[in-house]
């Protein structure tokens, strides 16, 4: 039928420029494009795999549907039944073939349209949200939060629901804990600095920090200098984010922070990395992600170093000895076995767990990514909460939830369901001066807020204090809230689902809602055990061999004074170096010390994450072999790993080092005596690495530094790798290599000089007779060598070289394109004009 419809478009001139053959050729490729990024996002590789599999949840469907069209598949809250989608297949019918010819326009899937689709938020909202933050304006408050309850009950599950009070429970609201106190429960969205302005950025993080809330750095790192109070507010964002692709986290980052969580999902694009395209890397984004300007960033899923609980409580476990002080958080999304993997989460040691809602999005993502996947927070929260309290596992940790929080009833409905903890992402950047145009990863936003333009970025008004009055009026309204139903402090409401039921005048035409599993009152399900967060988790960071080496190390690791230790290592031995390198950042910020200040000296087998985030100044020799994630996170410090000494193995024949290596360094070196198992090097941005040889993936998603392989490589070698440079001597290693975004050159000249003394630094430093026999024979082996070259980097390398002007620009214009955003096709640029106009009369936008 589609192809009939496509040459018919085609007869009737509607697609006169290609024949037909092109354009069902093109129908096709996208649809086959569609379908694997679908799959993609579930971590599904074949076909076969695809079929049958089940990976959805069916959202507002009845179980009659379900029983005799998806077998097995979850439906919670019941739904529409079949009559009610034969009135809906009838209705568009009546539309198409009707006695009235009916203009098939725009029906507000993306943007708001008058008439149209429903949205959480419209102009109306919009504009009383920015005239009541602006002004103080009380009336203009009331008014939002009208508009906007009216929006959440077309939109969301908990607009079915209603708080049920008890007239004889009410106490004074100078009984309930004040606003002061309950806006610390405040959090701020983990949008990063580069999705969104530095101005809006920075602004969030002054306004969180003044209330004593919490902002969210996202996962594109934050500048050191923000650290450094300016006009006696602060600066920095007390949530740094660690995401999959690892931008900008090295161990000044981590040290800096009161809270560190771990990005496991997307919220709003739920199985997806995040992406910022290359038009928002300006100089400035570059620096501070450790990349290449004008290079897209992509950071895969966290399957790269997260395979399974055991990975992600490592990851825990490396993050806690990074900062000691901060609790670790784990960013999980709404769906269904959610409550399942957040037990494991605990017993990982998390000491903070984020139920991120479907709703929402990121300045960095088209819109194709945000759509059709993730479920509302309210299920995923309501599941994590009762799971947790059946396990007597809730009082070990915090439970927070995002995704849309608008009003103090939306907050208050989120405790009742189980969280203690707020997220706020999208509101206050509309008290920031959003107009929620919907364009944010274009870099073309009017207002100033989700840009990285600088003419547009001096349009940004926003204020500090704008945010500060938002969540004022929202903890004000949530006081009135908790005084009606008789609850003195948040804590006391978290869980309370008795005071929730089903609107009685709710009416849904298609078929019937049942929301009674969010409504079990998890207190009664296991009673006498802890429904919100009341003790702390034993991490045991004191026991550790860091913790003993701590008090030997800690005078040349504050002062600089050179310091060397020996000592026996074995594989229980996790993140060495690690808690050293938290004092040495403390001590002496993002410089760190001189290279070698601080030596270990280590002989046997190291565990986990050896020399994970190791500062600068902090040299590890190890004789011996170490496990997984060697090198995670470099951040300036030395790793040499070699053989024992009195060994008779060949180093470049075996494996030394597990998998996962460097994953994510932004500067420093690794010398490895031997072979390092898969994933090498995987999203390294800046750091020098010389190995033997490596497994499956090596490179990949790489953004900078150079890497030297002096041996065989394993398949999909260099996928996604933007930046950087490899140095490869393999045999075969064309056919290992992902050609798709690089280009394989020789080497020579100068670059050629450099390998080789990199080569001999190598073999001086860990002994290698491979490493040594390269150097010796380095004139003939010089035409063997592979120099990996990706095609973005290249490119943006011309560019640089032929630009004579070093403004803090975004250095590559955008690339021409004739395929359309489908955003873009909805919406002209009379109405984006008409929008603004309308919203002008609140100042800020000119």
């Amino acid at each position: 039928m589609i192809y009939e419809a496509i040459a018919k478009l085609h007869r009737e001139n509607v697609l006169p420029d290609k024949p037909v053959s092109q354009l069902i050729a093109q129908f096709r490729g996208a649809v086959d494009d569609g379908f694997r990024k679908v799959m993609s996002k579930m971590g599904i590789s074949t076909l076969q795999s695809y079929k049958g599999a089940q990976i959805f949840e069916a959202l507002g469907v009845a179980s009659e549907v379900i029983d005799k069209c998806f077998v097995g598949t979850a439906s919670r809250v019941q739904g529409t039944t079949l009559e009610g989608f034969a009135a809906d297949a009838l209705a568009r019918h009546d539309i198409a073939y009707g006695p009235v010819i009916a203009v098939m326009g725009d029906d507000g899937e993306y943007n708001w349209r008058k008439g149209g689709g429903k949205h959480i938020n419209t102009p109306a909202a919009i504009s009383n949200l920015q005239d009541a933050v602006r002004t103080k304006n009380k009336a203009a408050w009331l008014k939002y939060t009208e508009a906007s309850q009216k929006s959440i009950e077309d939109c969301t599950l908990r607009g079915l629901l209603e708080i049920h009070a008890d007239e004889s429970r009410s106490i004074p609201l100078e009984e309930v804990e004040p606003w002061t106190s309950i806006v610390k429960r405040f959090c701020t969205g983990a949008m990063s600095y580069g999705s969104i302005s530095k101005e809006a950025h920075t602004a969030l993080a002054v306004a969180m920090n003044r209330l004593g809330g919490k902002s969210n750095s996202g996962e594109g790192g934050e500048d050191p200098e923000r650290s450094i109070p300016r006009n006696g507010d602060s600066e920095r964002s007390a949530i740094k984010q660690v995401a999959s692709g690892r931008f900008g986290v090295t161990s000044n980052y981590l040290a800096d922070a009161d809270e560190l969580q771990i990005k496991m999902a997307q919220g709003a694009k739920a199985g997806e990395g995040g992406e910022l395209l290359g038009t928002k890397v300006s100089r400035e984004i570059a620096k501070t992600r450790h990349t290449t300007p004008g290079v897209t960033l992509v950071s895969p899923p966290p399957h790269h170093d997260i395979y399974s609980i055991e990975d992600l409580k490592q990851l825990i476990f490396d993050l806690k000895s990074a900062n000691q002080q901060a609790r670790i958080s784990v960013k999980l999304v709404s769906e269904v076995g959610i409550g399942v993997v957040a037990s494991g989460v605990v017993k990982a040691l998390a000491d903070h767990i984020l139920v991120a809602g479907h709703d929402g999005g990121t300045g960095a993502a088209r819109w194709t990514g945000i759509k059709y996947a993730g479920l509302p927070w309210e299920l995923g929260l309501a599941e994590t909460h009762q799971t947790l309290v059946l396990n007597d596992l809730r009082g070990r940790v915090v439970l927070q939830t995002d995704g849309q929080l608008k009003t103090a009833r939306d907050v208050a409905i989120a405790a009742m369901l189980g969280a203690e903890e707020f997220g706020f992402a999208t509101t206050p950047l509309i008290t920031l001066g959003c107009v929620y145009l919907r364009r944010c990863h274009q870099n073309n936003c009017a207002v100033g807020v989700a840009t990285q333009d600088p003419v547009l970025r001096a349009k940004f008004r926003g204020q500090p204090e704008h945010v500060i009055n938002f969540f004022y009026y929202l903890a004000e309204d949530l006081r009135s809230i908790m005084a009606m139903l008789g609850i003195r402090s948040v804590n006391e409401l978290v869980g309370r689902t008795e005071f929730l039921r089903t609107k009685p005048d709710y009416q849904f035409t298609k078929g019937e809602l049942d929301l009674g599993l969010l409504l079990k009152p998890a207190h009664a399900m296991r009673p006498g055990v802890a429904t919100y967060n009341v003790v702390g988790q034993e991490h045991q960071i004191e026991s550790r061999l860091d913790s003993r080496l701590l008090p030997d190390l800690l005078e040349s690791l504050r002062t600089g004074k050179p310091g060397e230790v020996e000592t026996e290592i074995c594989n229980t031995d996790r993140a060495v170096g690690t808690i050293l390198s938290y004092h040495l950042s403390v001590a002496h910020g993002l410089e760190g010390l001189p290279q070698g200040t601080v030596r270990l000296r280590l002989r046997g087998s190291a565990g986990q994450s050896l020399g994970a985030f190791l500062a600068p100044g902090i040299a590890i020799d190890l004789e011996g072999d170490a496990n997984d994630y060697v090198g995670k996170g470099l951040s300036g410090g030395q790793i040499i790993v070699y053989p024992p000494r009195a060994s008779t193995f060949d180093s470049h024949l075996n494996i030394i080092v597990g998998n996962v290596c460097l994953f994510g360094a932004t500067s420093g070196e690794a010398f490895i005596g031997g072979i390092a198992a898969e994933r090498f090097a995987v999203r390294n941005s800046g750091a020098l690495a010389v190995v033997e040889g490596v497994g499956d993936h090596g490179c990949e998603y790489m953004t900078g530094g150079r890497v030297v392989v002096l041996g065989n490589v394993g398949r999909n070698f260099a996928a996604g790798m933007s930046g950087g440079l490899a140095y490869v001597l393999a045999e075969g290693f064309e056919g290992m290599c992902n050609k798709e975004s690089v280009d394989l050159e020789t080497v020579h000249g100068e670059e050629a000089c450099w390998l080789k003394r990199t080569i001999q630094r190598h073999a001086d430093l860990t002994g290698s007779k491979h490493a040594r026999g390269v150097v010796d024979r380095f004139s003939e082996l010089l035409p063997r060598f592979v120099k990996v070259f990706p095609k973005d980097y290249k490119r943006v390398l011309a560019e640089e070289t032929a630009k004579e002007t070093t403004d803090n620009t975004v250095s590559v214009e955008p690339v021409a394109n004739d395929v359309v955003d489908i955003e873009d096709a909805l919406v002209d640029e009379s109405l984006l004009s008409d929008r603004v106009q309308k919203l002008d009369k609140l100042r800020g936008f000119a």
